[in-house]
């Protein structure tokens, strides 16, 4: 029995070897996640009033944290270095453009108390968040990471953006569970979407990496529930609303209004 488990630990040592280089450990990500929340949020903090000196500790973790997920992938410690000074750099950037989002849900949701609430309570943010800062790593060409970020978002909300994809300001998710958006979507400003809503490609062609295979959407649109948009090709134009459970592979011109037609029977018990 020893024998047999040496010899499994030995093919193990084999099969565990991966040319391709090294990869950041996944659970790197949510002590990460975590510590950006609380530097941008004090909501997220045991201590939410902290001092310039505390706050700069703070920051300073969160950076060391970011910079152990890229100097794998980078193999050069140089290099995640500079990128570590850049995300910091970056942080008052990232709260404008986040508020600015938390402000859209607040307006667009009755049901919404507070900003606060939004901040902290809403999945539909959580996942813009972690969106918004994955899309800059990606633009600073950071491998994996991004997605890795992204797709831990996507376990914790149900919300699947891959962080290729561009996504304006004042972004609103609502309720969001199911909602998938490809890695070359365009997303212009003041867009709204509900759960379930897919803005995919037409065709899953590996051959099609390197083009435009997801949609674009201009500002100011409205997608409800279940709504499904394909293709690169496929523009929504501005102003437009395109209703629950419509399916679309062509353009819409601005200000259209798209329905799905569906018919109800109901019928009494007595009949």
């Amino acid at each position: 029995m020893v024998h047999n488990r040496h010899d499994i630990i030995q093919q193990l040592v084999q099969l565990r070897e991966h040319p391709g280089g090294s990869v950041p450990n996944p659970r790197k990500i949510p002590p990460f996640v975590d510590c950006l929340l609380e530097v941008l949020f004090p909501y997220f903090s045991d201590t939410p009033s902290v001092s310039p000196s505390a706050l700069d500790e703070l920051v300073q973790t969160c950076a060391l944290r970011l910079h152990e997920l890229c100097t794998p992938v980078l193999q050069r410690d140089e290099a995640s270095r500079v990128i570590q000074g850049a995300f910091v750099e970056q942080l008052p950037s990232f709260y404008k453009t986040l508020h600015e989002d938390a402000e859209a849900i607040y307006r667009g949701d009755p049901a919404a108390a507070t900003i606060e609430e939004v901040i902290v309570a809403y999945p539909g943010f959580l996942a813009i968040a972690v969106y918004r800062v994955a899309h800059w790593l990606l633009e600073q060409r950071i491998p994996i990471v991004p997605r890795m970020m992204t797709e831990y978002a996507h376990r914790l909300t149900g919300i699947d953006i891959h962080p290729g994809a561009s996504i304006g300001r004042a972004f609103v998710i609502d309720h969001g569970t199911g909602i998938v958006i490809g890695e070359t979507t365009i997303i212009q400003d003041n867009v709204k979407i509900y759960q379930g809503v897919t803005l995919g490609a037409l065709s899953v062609e590996k051959s099609l990496a390197d083009t435009k295979r997801h949609p674009t959407i201009e500002h100011d649109v409205v997608i409800y529930a279940n709504a499904t948009i394909l293709g690169g090709n496929t523009t929504i134009g501005a102003g437009s609303t395109i209703g629950g459970n419509v399916w679309l592979v062509s353009s819409v011109a601005p200000n259209s209004r798209v329905y799905h037609r569906s018919e109800n029977t109901v019928k009494s018990s007595s009949t």
